[in-house]
């Protein structure tokens, strides 16, 4: 196991975190559904759509229809991407009930995006992420679509292949329909500089002819957090008074989200008692989880 399975949940939440914040400083809103679910699954242990809609009230959170309100949907993917990384089916089914949680169901290009996020990352999670393969099998895994997202990724793919820079992406992916654009981008950036999140991150927030930049650096920086774990994202990063110090996300701090990461898949794993409502894991010793098949004797 290259990394442990916590730190690259936490990378995802906090690769998130920081590919938006690089666009602007006073962004950090995008996530705030994101943590609403965690908050659900930890309580629940399960994906239960009523409790979602009860917490999204409660915080006056209002649907609106723009793009950065589909940008908080598509990251409210990610909790039940990662409780739900082991079973693809599940998870695919799981993702399908977020949607109609926002009645965004039948929004074809929403759907799209938080499948293939979705799918990204349980293959970081997995351990099973090939390079090579990544877009034809997210291509495979959305299966039959109306929207234009799996010939986006093909020409990711494409491009990736011929290793264009980054100007000539941003060109060469340019579409009418702005999200499209803008995950299209964070692929490219993830998949062009995969091992290295600063630079993902950073390329993907100088996509200055696209709107939306604090889009396209959540996704890439969830998707590079994801495969890279916190190992990978420079210390500097990690305690910088954003993370440390400043509101964001509806937490106080996002320091908190670390909490909420480490808690969720404790629950994943067995090892938290849901009766406790003080928040106490059960006292196991020293354990360590993840997907099945991962872990192997030496």
């Amino acid at each position: 196991m290259r990394y442990s399975l916590v730190n690259r949940v936490r990378g995802t939440f906090l690769g998130a975190f920081l590919g938006e914040g690089l666009s602007s400083q006073n962004s950090f809103r995008l996530g705030k559904i994101a943590v609403l679910g965690t908050e659900s699954l930890i309580s629940l242990g399960r994906l239960d759509v009523d409790d979602w809609l009860k917490r999204q009230e409660q915080a006056g959170i209002e649907l609106e229809t723009n793009i950065n309100f589909w940008g908080q949907i598509i990251l409210a993917t990610l909790p039940v991407a990662i409780f739900f990384h082991d079973n693809t089916d599940r998870m695919r089914e799981n993702i399908l009930d977020v949607q109609r949680i926002f009645n965004w169901q039948n929004e074809p290009m929403i759907r799209d995006a938080s499948l293939i996020i979705g799918y990204a990352i349980a293959q970081s999670l997995n351990e099973k992420l090939n390079p090579h393969s990544l877009i034809s099998g997210t291509v495979s895994f959305l299966d039959k679509t109306s929207t234009l997202l799996p010939q986006e990724l093909i020409k990711v793919n494409d491009l990736l292949k011929k290793g264009v820079g980054l100007e000539t992406a941003q060109r060469e992916l340019s579409s009418p329909e702005k999200l499209i654009s803008n995950i299209g981008l964070a692929f490219y950036c993830f998949g062009s500089t995969l091992e290295d999140f600063p630079l993902t991150v950073l390329r993907a927030n100088q996509n200055h002819n696209f709107a939306n930049q604090n889009i396209t650096g959540a996704i890439a920086g969830a998707l590079s957090g994801a495969y890279n774990s916190t190992v990978g994202i420079p210390v500097n990063w990690q305690i910088s008074p954003s993370v440390t110090n400043s509101p964001a996300w509806g937490l106080e701090s996002f320091a908190q989200m670390f909490t909420l990461a480490d808690t969720m898949m404790a629950v994943w794993s067995g090892v938290y008692d849901l009766s406790d409502n003080c928040g106490e894991f059960v006292d196991t010793g020293y354990t360590i989880f993840a997907a099945p098949h991962i872990i192997r004797r030496r």
